[in-house]
């Protein structure tokens, strides 16, 4: 499928993340009123954050959950209800569903706010627009915010339209491309240098650096970031099938490998098929029940063959493949792409080659911004 242009993608070693030096950050949380904004992949030796920090007798107020939810068991645009956890008894308050930004209210018996998500390092995934407005609201509030980093299993490169303005939304806020090559910690940085945010004060901020990542590299997480990524094959592949969330196509959801596959009923010429069912992690599926046809990506082998760049070309077959009687780009592709052009470019015939060349100069500059926020060395 791809040309072997360069050399294979190695897979690290687990790096010791921001977490696992408690020694670094308890010394600031000793004696103070703290919130944790974490979910199931905040971990300590396979511990939750929250059970490991309420053993060493830190005084956790609450826990703010993202998408999917604390323990990371809800299904993706699935409203999650505030609750108390089963486990601890800790208030744990939603920020996915009808509140996605923290209210003042909400933050006013707290004097430190936690950060440790593991994200995939795409535009698109939601945790990143939930870690800006913690900032944006602990800023207000004079709340200092640690980040305990975390590596990124797509730092490797870096490629996709750049956000334009009037595309902002929950599915991406700032002018960076698709894949984006920082971590979460790198990123905060970035969000407050370059005066991102929507605050009338400046953040205040410590991220807790990992030691032995290596951002040329990927590495196995050892437990899935969301609940339909359930490999790192789905996880490489996330940034190339992520946007077409935004189209008719099936990504899989309601089949034992979500985004490892993707289609729809009219799908044409494709002998591969599926037929996405409800479960335990997605009860509607997408033309549930209904029988698919489409291209899986089950034979690619990306630690090989990984070429550095978005697979542009899969969007562009299956807007070919897809009948001119099903509307193909649904209302929210711009804010998932975030660009309003890519859409009519593919209609409009343009070929990969003259697609990318739109998106070079706003990489470029990019990436010489970004060069000012890193805390590791550059691929």
């Amino acid at each position: 499928m791809f040309t072997q242009t360069l050399k294979p993608l190695e897979l690290q070693d687990y790096p010791l993340c921001g977490a696992d030096q408690t020694e670094l950050y308890l010394p600031l949380l000793q004696h103070k009123r703290v919130a944790l904004l974490t979910n199931a992949s905040g971990l300590i030796k396979r511990q939750f954050l929250l059970d490991t920090l309420l053993k060493r007798q830190i005084n956790i107020v609450k826990v703010f959950g993202p998408e999917h939810g604390f323990r990371g068991k809800a299904d993706a645009s699935t409203t999650v209800a505030d609750e108390r956890d089963p486990v601890t008894g800790v208030a744990v308050i939603s920020l996915y569903g009808s509140q996605k930004k923290p209210s003042l209210a909400q933050l006013k018996d707290v004097d430190v706010v936690v950060y440790d998500i593991q994200d995939v390092g795409v535009r698109f995934y939601t945790y990143l627009s939930t870690l800006s407005y913690m900032l944006e609201c602990c800023a207000e509030l004079h709340i200092p915010v640690i980040v305990l980093d975390r590596p990124n299993p797509n730092g490797f490169y870096i490629d996709g339209p750049v956000m334009e303005t009037d595309c902002r939304s929950f599915l991406g806020r700032f002018p960076i491309p698709i894949v984006y090559g920082m971590t979460g910690g790198e990123l905060a940085k970035m969000m407050i240098g370059e005066a991102w945010l929507e605050s009338s004060n400046t953040p205040s901020l410590l991220v807790i650096p990992m030691q032995g990542y290596a951002r040329n590299k990927t590495v196995q997480l050892p437990v899935p970031p969301s609940p339909n990524l359930k490999t790192l094959d789905a996880i490489l592949n996330y940034p190339s099938l992520g946007w077409m969330e935004g189209t008719c196509l099936s990504l899989g959801r309601g089949t034992e490998t979500p985004f490892m596959l993707f289609g729809h009923p009219q799908y044409v010429n494709a002998r591969f098929s599926f037929t996405p069912l409800p479960n335990n992690l997605n009860t509607k599926p997408r033309y549930a029940h209904t029988l698919c046809y489409g291209k899986s990506l089950a034979h690619i082998n990306w630690l090989k063959n990984h070429p550095r760049k978005l697979n542009l070309l899969w969007l562009m077959e299956a807007y070919a493949a897809i009948p001119d009687s099903v509307l193909f780009f649904e209302s929210t592709f711009d804010k998932h792409s975030g660009s309003k052009l890519l859409q009519k470019q593919i209609k409009q015939g343009l070929s990969e080659t003259q697609i990318r060349q739109t998106w070079t100069n706003k990489i470029e500059l990019f990436k010489k911004q970004r060069k000012r926020y890193l805390l590791y060395p550059d691929f």
